[in-house]
């Protein structure tokens, strides 16, 4: 499918057709499509300048670093252009600060069995996934895996070389994965008593995806560092990692870098967004619209138990578990002009922009209905529960 053009939670092909974006460009798109706050902001910027690179002052760049601080734990922001890019700056954040601390060994950094940071060589290695990493060589050393949920297994994976405990608050590309607060409390206790740094990849978490503007809220904790991006630009690339004054006191001028990261345009864009979707009663509504959502699908599940198993995640990151192969059920849903978006364990993930309307998501679960049912009446025999824990 080609798309020529968009609206809020819409978009219209080559062809004519009107999709309805569940997938929001894998949970991008936080405000949809041609947000006219998104747009003016935009505009207004490409108006005055674009670009000048970090060897100087970006007004723009440091207003925005002052709204993220304002709502969140940190002290001190770096500017990417990607997820990836902003993970890289968490990791090498954690590890420079042990450097600086006299402890240069201390390099290592535990992750969890289903995670998804990115497809830099670094990052691959943090997620572990062999599929993504065959053919790349090597894994780059200093990662750790433990298993998701086992805190005894953190606990027991630290050493003397590790800097960090590095974890999403929900699992997006994992299966919509649950960790809970009581693990995220666990897990900065457990950091405070070794001395490591807590690292939160809320790239697909963060920016009001789940209810609240940071996922991690919800756990009543903070990290020391944490990545975010996707929504940040509600469709415009930029990544940030957020960090305390204390964790990134190391990261002195020099020690890292990017000529487009933290550019006018980005930021200027990122900035509108934070206020919009910042603010109390738009996450509110998120969370109320969420709600909504999840119990829509529950009624779908309880429809058709042969094909669907259990309803995931939180706010406008959710999902169901699928008893047939995930790419049958997201290409049946694209036939009936609905984008949806597949994850791990055999899940399909709904991921419409955070401003949907009830009357919207009554419309997708028609439509993924209709492809359940085409889906249903197809020869193809059902799989084992490939989804089943």
């Amino acid at each position: 499918m080609a798309f020529v053009r968009g609206e809020g939670a819409w978009l219209e092909t080559d062809d004519g057709r009107r999709v309805l974006d569940f997938a929001s460009g894998v949970a991008v798109n936080a405000l949809g499509h041609a947000h006219p706050a998104l747009v003016a902001a935009l505009t207004e910027q490409a108006n005055r300048l674009w670009h000048v690179s970090n060897l100087y002052r970006v007004p723009e760049q440091e207003a925005l670093a002052e709204a993220l601080c304002a709502r969140s734990f940190a002290d001190r922001v770096f500017f990417a252009n990607s997820g990836a890019e902003a993970v890289e700056c968490a990791i090498k954040t954690a590890r420079r600060f042990h450097f600086a601390a006299g402890a240069p060994d201390r390099t290592e950094i535990i992750t969890f069995t289903g995670a998804f940071h990115g497809r830099t060589l670094a990052t691959l290695a943090a997620t572990g996934n062999p599929t993504y990493l065959e053919g790349f060589g090597e894994p780059q050393a200093g990662f750790v895996q433990v298993a998701l949920g086992d805190v005894d297994a953190v606990r027991n994976a630290v050493t003397a070389r590790t800097a960090a405990v590095m974890i999403e608050p929900l699992q997006g590309e994992g299966g919509l994965r649950e960790v809970g607060p009581a693990m995220l409390r666990a897990l900065r206790a457990l950091c405070d008593e070794h001395g490591l740094l807590l690292i939160l990849d809320e790239v697909q978490t963060g920016v009001g995806r789940t209810g609240t503007l940071f996922a991690h809220q919800k756990a009543g904790i903070a990290p020391d560092i944490m990545a975010l991006a996707k929504g940040l630009g509600g469709g415009f690339p930029i990544g940030a990692c957020l960090a305390t004054e204390a964790a990134a006191k190391a990261m002195t001028p020099g020690s890292h870098g990017s000529t487009f990261g933290g550019n006018p345009l980005a930021v200027a864009v990122a900035k509108a967004v934070i206020e919009i979707v910042g603010d109390e009663a738009f996450l509110d509504r998120v969370r109320s619209v969420g709600l909504y959502a999840k119990q829509r699908l529950a009624s779908v599940v309880d429809a058709h138990p042969e094909l669907l198993g259990e309803v995931r995640g939180e706010g406008l990151l959710v999902g169901v578990r699928a008893r047939r192969p995930v790419g049958d059920l997201v290409a049946a849903a694209r036939a009936h002009d609905l984008l949806v978006v597949g994850a791990g364990e055999n899940v399909v993930r709904f991921l419409p922009p955070l401003i949907v309307t009830e009357a919207e998501i009554d419309e997708a679960v028609a439509r993924f209905e209709r492809a359940l049912e085409s889906v249903e009446a197809a020869p193809a025999p059902a799989v084992a529960d490939a989804g089943a824990e």
